[in-house]
């Protein structure tokens, strides 16, 4: 093939000789235009601004995982369930063989919360809030032999008072705890120094819910208080029930003894008869038709005139009672007022 020859343009001088014929010092491109050429100063601000990208995307998952706000895979086995005591005391067969089934169709859907241990912790983190998830996931990865995991929100409560405030509130709006259940972890928070005593316990546990509903629960915690070692079925206590008893554990201080022989000679197997062993050690001085009036006949509940101190009508009057009262001088202010009201 013939060599193809550059051709120089015509020069109109006269004279002057023609350029040598030499080789194009032109680049080529494939496609006929010259790629664009990133300058220094462009290329070092594009790294600066991937840095800067990278660290903001760092420090927003840092701030999201610290304030609870990141969603994580967790393996089951690095779950404490005991971090708490739980205010649940048991979970229905029926209603967790439920919950497993949805969980096999549907995958979890909510998230459990728990708290980091710290880096050397086995368990790594703690359960707060989610136990019948974390429990029925268990139940699926030990039928299924396999090992399992949660989605779980890494929480970092300030303190243990804080992780009890949110077991309990995630369960107030999920779950239909009893009075019973309620008033024990009141008590267990308190035995555990988490509070001050079960009034301050009861304050921060349930300081949200309604005043009356605070009422019961405080008197359950008497309840808890005398026979939660002999009760078998104490979830199964009606609110009634419960509440006749608190009141005549402040009357009879002797009943708590007396109901503790009763319960562990006759060791009933069912609920129904557990009750009715209460209620008749309760009415058992009555003559039957006024037992059976009272037990169809509900008492007032007690008031809350403020956290810590109520007031219930009886029989006979008027009966204050609450912790509040063993602080010095509450008695004696009462006293006075009445004093006070009554003179004038």
């Amino acid at each position: 093939m013939a060599k193809r020859k550059r051709l120089s343009p015509f020069r109109f001088e006269t004279g002057a000789e023609a350029a040598p014929e030499t080789k194009s010092t032109i680049p080529t491109y494939p496609l006929g235009i010259a790629p664009t050429r990133t300058m220094p100063i462009a290329a070092v601000a594009g790294d600066a601004a991937g840095r800067a990208a990278l660290d903001e995307m760092g420090r927003t998952l840092g701030e999201a995982r610290a304030e609870g706000r990141l969603i994580q895979w967790l393996p089951l086995d690095e779950i404490d369930a005991g971090y708490l005591m739980r205010d649940r005391m048991g979970a229905d067969e029926e209603e967790m063989q439920t919950l497993v089934e949805s969980l096999r169709a549907r995958g979890q859907q909510m998230a459990i919360e728990v708290a980091d241990l710290g880096e050397g912790a086995s368990p790594r983190w703690g359960l707060i809030s989610g136990w019948r998830r974390l429990t029925a996931l268990r139940r699926i990865a030990e039928e299924d032999e396999k090992e399992g995991r949660v989605l779980a929100i890494p929480r970092s409560p300030r303190n243990a008072a804080e992780a009890y405030c949110a077991m309990v509130e995630e369960n107030e709006i999920r779950v239909g705890l009893s009075h019973y259940e309620r008033a024990r972890i009141v008590a267990r928070a308190a035995d555990a120094g988490v509070y001050e005593d079960d009034a301050s316990a009861l304050r921060a546990l349930f300081g949200a819910a309604p005043r009356a509903r605070r009422s019961k629960i405080g008197s359950f915690v008497r309840v808890v208080r005398a026979l939660d070692a002999a009760l078998r079925f104490p979830t199964a206590l009606g609110e009634r029930l419960g509440l006749e008893l608190a009141r005549r554990l402040d009357d009879e201080p002797e009943l708590a003894e007396r109901l503790r022989q009763r319960l562990a000679e006759a060791a009933p197997q069912e609920a129904a008869t557990e009750a009715a062993l209460i209620e008749a050690e309760l009415f058992r001085n009555e003559a039957p038709e006024a037992a059976s009036q009272a037990r169809r006949t509900a008492r007032p509940a007690p008031i809350e005139l403020q956290p810590g101190l109520s007031c219930r009508e009886t029989p006979k009057g008027l009966l204050i009672s609450g912790e509040l009262l063993e602080r010095d001088g509450v008695r004696e202010r009462i006293l006075a007022l009445l004093r006070a009201e009554m003179g004038g």
